[in-house]
């Protein structure tokens, strides 16, 4: 087919199922009715001959050819979309989405202070924030399918620019009244508590077991948890958790719980962003970056 006979705005169309693999979601996302998007795909459909989604019980399935014209698809609007904006982007008035994949800590951490930070300044951005755990992130930035990625390590790859946002440290997390807050938490008690392991952290306390190992001691693991079901685990148990502090605040507000520093220097916990380097120089981009990192430096 010719160019000339493709209506562009149904691309703009096939990249909203693309990402929200939902004619339902695509149609919110873009803020025109379900029925506009189903006939603006089926002339899609038409056009290129293909079928591009098949529905399924977990949303729409791209087909092969679909998978072939995202990537293209999404760069050329990205680059449209930088044409048009050209060096300004006014928040006040700014109508659009903004996708970005957070892990565990940063859900807990910094959304809150992201979000309202966001919605002072531009009312009418929509911000969707979606769990990174299993995530391609590298490829969903690739296709354009994220905005950011905010976890605990940078993205590997000169296409990846990042910043560091957050950083904090580790700190054991038991019930209020625990018979171990009695006395100061030491490397003995480490090894004889049960500890409580977040099996949807993605952070990596092997430096725990390796302090322990080198005094020929280790620790006994008496269940795993994902993150929202730390806090009414341990308030009901005397197993100890190890989390980042910043963390355990906020499991605070909710949670009778108590923090110890460790007894030993740990490794640092810290919060990245990262965004496809071709996002550089996009003002609304560039906003969203600047809006994040004021909102997250007070925490």
């Amino acid at each position: 087919m010719r160019m000339r006979n493709l209506d562009l705005n149904l691309l703009l169309v096939f990249d909203a199922i693309m990402r929200e693999r939902s004619v339902v979601r695509a149609a919110r996302a873009l803020a025109i009715s379900q029925p506009a998007v189903s006939h603006a795909l089926n002339r899609l459909r038409h056009a290129l001959k293909d079928q591009l989604f098949v529905r399924t019980p977990s949303g729409m399935l791209p087909t092969p050819r679909a998978e072939a014209l995202a990537l293209p698809v999404r760069k050329a609007l990205n680059e449209l979309q930088l044409a048009v904006e050209g060096d300004r982007f006014d928040p006040a008035q700014a109508d659009r989405r903004f996708a970005i994949a957070v892990n565990n800590y940063a859900a807990v951490v910094a959304a809150g202070a992201i979000i309202a930070a966001v919605r002072a300044q531009a009312p009418k951005v929509r911000l969707t924030l979606v769990p990174s755990g299993t995530l391609n992130l590298a490829d969903r930035l690739d296709r354009g399918e994220l905005d950011l990625a905010i976890s605990a390590r940078a993205l590997d790859g000169e296409r990846f620019a990042s910043r560091r946002l957050i950083e904090d440290r580790f700190v054991a997390v038991l019930r209020a009244g625990h018979p171990a807050l009695r006395k100061k938490l030491t490397g003995e008690t480490l090894v004889e508590l049960p500890h409580l392991a977040i099996t949807s952290s993605g952070e990596d306390l092997d430096f725990i077991d390796a302090w322990l190992r080198a005094r020929k001691a280790e620790r006994t693991i008496a269940s795993d948890v994902p993150y929202l079901s730390a806090g009414a685990v341990l308030v009901q148990s005397n197993m100890v958790a190890i989390l980042g502090r910043k963390l355990a605040l906020e499991f605070r507000r909710a949670y009778p719980i108590e923090m110890r520093e460790l007894p030993f220097d740990a490794s640092k916990l810290q919060s990245v962003m990262s965004w496809h380097r071709r996002f550089d120089d996009l003002p609304a981009h560039r906003w969203l970056r600047d809006t994040i990192i004021a909102a997250t430096s007070g925490i």
